[in-house]
């Protein structure tokens, strides 16, 4: 069972930076995709952006132009770098991990970690 660790989360002002980072317990060797959701209070849990493991990336397009997502697939983990940080971004995010192999894709995810963006 992979299991995966969140950090980076916090409080920052409107305007400001944070990077998050999710490391798996293992590494995977099947294609895969790594990714991040967020949850606000009272909302859906949403995709916020992914990688796969060939590199290619994927974005809301909320967060287009601010968030960069990207991987280190020697250390098993992903990043998600989220400059210009507005209030809205304030949200339970959590890390996803997607292995594919034989029939549907395994679905593992983080605990959540907390980003709060004040205005």
């Amino acid at each position: 069972q992979v299991q995966l660790v969140e950090s980076g989360g916090g409080l920052v002002q409107a305007g400001g930076s944070l990077r998050l980072s999710c490391a798996a317990s293992e590494t995977i060797f099947n294609f895969n995709k790594m990714g991040w959701y967020r949850q606000a209070p009272g909302k859906q849990r949403e995709l916020v952006a992914d990688v796969t493991s060939g590199g290619s990336t994927n974005y809301a397009e909320s967060v287009k132009g601010r968030f960069t997502i990207f991987r280190n697939n020697a250390k098993n983990t992903v990043y998600l770098q989220m400059n210009s940080l507005k209030p809205e971004d304030t949200a339970l995010y959590y890390c996803n991990l997607k292995i594919w192999g034989v029939g549907i894709p395994s679905d593992y995810w983080g605990q959540g970690t907390q980003v709060t963006v004040s205005s």
